[in-house]
């Protein structure tokens, strides 16, 4: 068992009242959250002011201001966590494992989506009834793409599954950030019971076991952006609800439960199959490396006896 995975440990020096109220794993996540939240007002306020979320603003702009609420206080409020609660290097998020992992990430959305796409088109699911070669996929990429896998990806897999690890082990940071995951599409344009099942297990599972795997913050990223571009921006299919305006012009029919409904490809049995498929390979590849982390009470039994 791999504990040395562990990003943070608690100080030895720290006193009892630090050990829970500031470096706990829940003193921790509610630590981050506050900060998110003081900060999303003040993004919300400086975008306003500048006038970039009015309706009379370009799309760049709103774009802008989409991204810069939904980026910039995940991203600052991350970066005081680790830097000024944890005390350590952004290890998940080094500027020197960004190349290769980051491109590893995108070689498997781009590839996994474009299955997804293809098995729905070879079902006589998918259509393309056409293109627009003058799409507006600026916009798109940048909120859709950059903004929800970088500021997702830093609370769901950064913050959840990172720091519940530390605490209550592997299987149990899997299943809490993935449910966590899944209900936070459950307000989504289209979304059913099912969409936020769907979710969950396909991408919250997925996307846990991809960091766990590589430790990784860059590799996740990189498989959420080219999920969500490829599939809105060049497919033209609805990202988890939301409709996109892709380089092909297409439609999905069929029974739900083929098509996904509503709600998009994501919610087909076909993504979940082969998502699935593709959390098999990563949970072989952690048993194989025996890198599931216990839980804290049964490291310190294990410390305590050897």
């Amino acid at each position: 068992m791999q504990t040395e995975q562990i990003a943070f440990i608690t100080p030895t020096t720290a006193p009892a009242w630090q050990r829970w109220l500031v470096f706990s794993p829940v003193a921790r996540i509610a630590t981050f959250v506050a900060m998110m939240i003081i900060l999303s007002v003040a993004a919300h306020t400086t975008v306003g002011w500048l006038g970039w979320a009015a309706k009379s603003a370009s799309p760049l702009h709103q774009a802008l201001a989409k991204l810069s609420m939904q980026l910039l206080p995940v991203v600052l409020a991350y970066l005081a966590l680790v830097k000024l609660v944890e005390r350590r290097r952004i290890t998940e998020l080094s500027p020197r494992t960004l190349p290769a992992l980051g491109v590893l990430g995108l070689v498997i959305g781009a590839g996994l989506i474009s299955f997804v796409i293809g098995v729905l088109w070879l079902a006589g699911s998918y259509h393309v009834v056409g293109t627009n070669p003058g799409v507006d996929w600026l916009p798109a990429v940048l909120v859709v793409g950059v903004g929800a896998s970088i500021g997702e990806e830093i609370i769901t897999r950064g913050v959840l599954f990172r720091i519940i690890e530390e605490g209550l082990g592997t299987w149990w940071a899997l299943a809490i950030s993935a449910v966590f995951f899944g209900a936070a599409h459950i307000f989504n344009p289209g979304a059913t019971l099912w969409s936020s099942a769907a979710i969950a297990i396909e991408a919250g599972i997925l996307l846990a076991l991809l960091y766990h795997v590589t430790r990784s913050l860059w590799a996740c990223i990189g498989m959420h952006a080219a999920w969500n571009i490829l599939q809105g921006t060049l497919y033209g299919v609805a990202v988890s609800g939301t409709h996109a305006d892709g380089l092909l012009v297409s439609t999905l029919t069929g029974p739900d439960w083929l098509s996904g409904g509503a709600f998009g490809a994501e919610a087909s049995v076909v993504a979940l199959l082969t998502c699935s498929t593709a959390s098999a390979v990563l949970l072989v590849i952690t048993l194989r490396r025996d890198s599931i982390v216990p839980p804290a009470w049964r490291r310190k039994a294990k410390a305590a006896t050897s």
